[in-house]
C-alpha cells in the first residue's frame, strides 16, 4: 500500500503516528451504512466520513442536474475542510447519473455502486430475475444496456420500489416494521406462477430490510446486492494506488438539514463509529 501526504499536516508525533486513509461515503440517506459496514468488515483501520444528503433525499425521483449539482458542491465542500484520500458513491442513482462527471472534478478516486446484474445471471436456477430500484435507476439507459448485454437468455424484471427506501429509513431509527407494506410492493412478482429466484437489491437502503425480504420471499429465493463488490474494490484501490493519507480525530458524519429525524439519526449514527454530526449548508436548490 504507497500512501502520499502533506508534511504540513504533521504537527505532533501523534498525528505522525496515525495518518491512514480517509474514506469519504456519500449517500442521500442512510442506505450507505450497509456498503461502509463491508468496507469496514474489510479494512478496519481507516478514517471516515459520512455524508447523507437528507434535504435532497431521495433521489429516486430528482432530475439528473439536480443530482450533479448536488453532489459535486457537497463533495467540495467536505473535500475543501478534509482531506480525502478515496470516495464511494454508496447510492446506485446518483452513481448512474453523476460518476461520470464527480470524476472530472476530483483527482482522488472515486468509487460508484451499481446493481448486481452480471453476477445474478450467474447465481439465478430457473432464470427469472427481479430488480428491485428506484425509477430513476431503473430508467436509465445504463441499467436498460446492461441487461441488454448480461441478461440474454435470461427474464429479468425490474419493479420501481421508491416506498421501501422510506421503510428503511423507519427501521434504521428503529420504528416497528409493517411486513405487509413490504409484501404490497412485491405483490406484483409474488402472484406471478413463476417468480424470480434471485433478487438485485439495487438500492442500498434495501440491504438494510434483507430480513425482512427474506421473510416474505419463498425460502430458495437468492438476495444479492454490490456492497461486496464495493468493499473489494475499494480494497483494491488502497492496496494498488497513490493516495493521500491524514488525520482524523473521530470518524464524522455530516447532513444538509438538521431536524428531528436527523436528530435521531445522530445518536444512531453513534454506534456505528460516528460521534460527531455536522451539517452542511448548501446555497444551490
Amino acid at each position: 500500500m504507497i500512501y502520499i501526504h502533506n508534511t504540513n499536516m504533521i504537527n505532533s508525533s501523534v498525528i505522525k503516528d496515525n495518518l491512514r486513509p480517509i474514506i469519504l461515503i456519500f449517500d442521500s440517506g442512510i442506505g450507505g451504512i450497509s456498503v461502509y459496514n463491508e468496507i469496514k468488515k474489510q479494512i478496519p483501520d481507516l478514517y471516515y466520513i459520512y455524508v447523507f444528503d437528507n434535504a435532497g433525499f431521495p433521489y429516486g425521483n430528482k432530475t439528473k442536474l439536480f443530482i450533479i449539482k448536488r453532489i459535486i458542491n457537497i463533495i467540495k465542500k467536505i473535500s475543501s475542510k478534509y482531506l480525502v484520500s478515496l470516495a464511494v458513491i454508496a447510492c446506485n442513482t446518483a452513481s448512474i447519473i453523476a460518476l461520470v462527471e464527480l470524476r472530472k472534478y476530483y483527482s482522488f478516486p472515486i468509487v460508484g455502486i451499481v446493481p448486481a446484474i452480471k453476477p445474478s445471471v450467474k447465481i439465478t436456477k430457473n432464470g427469472i430475475i427481479g430488480l428491485l430500484a428506484t425509477y430513476n435507476t431503473i430508467s436509465s439507459k445504463y441499467i436498460r444496456q446492461l441487461i441488454l448485454t448480461f441478461g440474454e437468455n435470461h427474464k429479468i424484471l425490474t419493479m420501481t420500489a421508491s416506498e421501501l427506501v422510506y421503510i428503511a429509513e423507519s427501521k434504521f431509527l428503529g420504528k416497528k416494521i409493517c411486513l405487509n407494506k413490504i409484501h404490497n410492493v412485491l405483490q406484483p412478482w409474488l402472484k406471478k406462477s413463476k417468480i424470480p429466484d434471485t433478487i438485485i437489491l439495487g438500492c442500498t437502503h434495501f440491504v438494510l430490510l434483507r430480513e425482512e425480504l427474506k421473510q416474505i420471499l419463498p425460502t430458495n429465493t437468492f438476495l444479492i446486492d454490490s456492497s461486496l463488490a464495493i468493499a473489494c474494490r475499494v480494497n483494491y484501490l488502497l492496496r494498488n494506488t497513490q493516495v493521500k493519507i491524514g488525520f482524523l480525530e473521530n470518524n464524522i458524519a455530516f447532513c444538509t438539514s438538521i431536524n428531528n429525524t436527523s436528530m435521531q439519526l445522530s445518536l444512531i449514527l453513534k454506534q456505528y463509529g460516528f460521534p460527531i454530526l455536522k451539517i452542511i449548508k448548501l446555497k444551490i436548490n
